[in-house]
């Protein structure tokens, strides 16, 4: 399967040299260059790409304010932000916004490739230094308060087995399927399974979002 992708960067020679680059990778094909937020919601509607490499720092429009404008017109493609603007606020917005990959331009070929890859599947790909001030962000914030009587109705987590908070556990650690099955001695298949459940029983569409969900009602909390 080859993923279409657009690549929005008001930078000239960011734009071409990353539709070069990607332009020599196995399962890739670029089908546009966008020089702004505009252009990238217009070329988007155009090509229909699986997905958006999106710049942050564009002029007219900027890509959060695309990212909100592909997602309010209800594009299908998912966006990959490419960014030298790694702040939380722009990290948190963009994530807020519907975007499902993010990554500094320190990035190589092989870490866009994969993030390319892994989002079109439907899953969330995050740099490493950006998914730990997720985790970090959530696991400071208090659990929320158990009520005094009885426990509370079941909720979408009282079905997770005891195997699949241990996989729980290890994505909020920031692990990859890999990582979680050598340390759990089991098969990448069972861990994507596990994880299908998860997202299944939690309600969620997506590895960040499932971290964020884990945080925010207490299942998991790291030392």
């Amino acid at each position: 399967m080859t993923v279409r992708v657009l690549i929005a960067d008001d930078q000239r020679l960011v734009r071409e040299g990353l539709a070069t680059m990607l332009g020599l990778l196995d399962g890739i094909e670029v089908v546009g260059l966008a020089v702004d937020g505009h252009d990238a919601v217009r070329q988007a509607a155009a090509t229909d790409p699986d997905v958006v490499l999106m710049d942050l720092g564009m002029p007219s429009l900027d890509g959060l304010g695309a990212i909100e404008r592909l997602v309010a017109d209800g594009s299908r493609a998912r966006i990959v932000v490419l960014t030298t603007f790694a702040d939380d606020e722009s990290v948190f917005r963009a994530l807020r916004s519907g975007a499902r990959g993010f990554l500094t331009k320190n990035a190589g070929a092989h870490e866009i490739r994969q993030a390319i890859l892994i989002v079109a599947a439907g899953e969330a790909q995050l740099d490493p230094s950006v998914q730990r001030r997720v985790i970090e962000t959530f696991a400071a914030r208090p659990a929320p308060p158990r009520p005094d009587p009885a426990p509370p109705a079941e909720t979408p987590e009282d079905g997770l087995t005891a195997r699949q908070v241990e996989v729980l556990t290890e994505i909020c650690h920031g692990r990859s399927n890999a990582e979680i099955a050598r340390r759990l001695f089991i098969s990448e298949v069972t861990v994507k399974t596990h994880v299908n459940h998860l997202l299944a029983k939690t309600g969620q569409r997506d590895r960040a979002a499932l971290v964020a969900h884990a945080f925010r009602t207490g299942r998991v909390r790291l030392p």
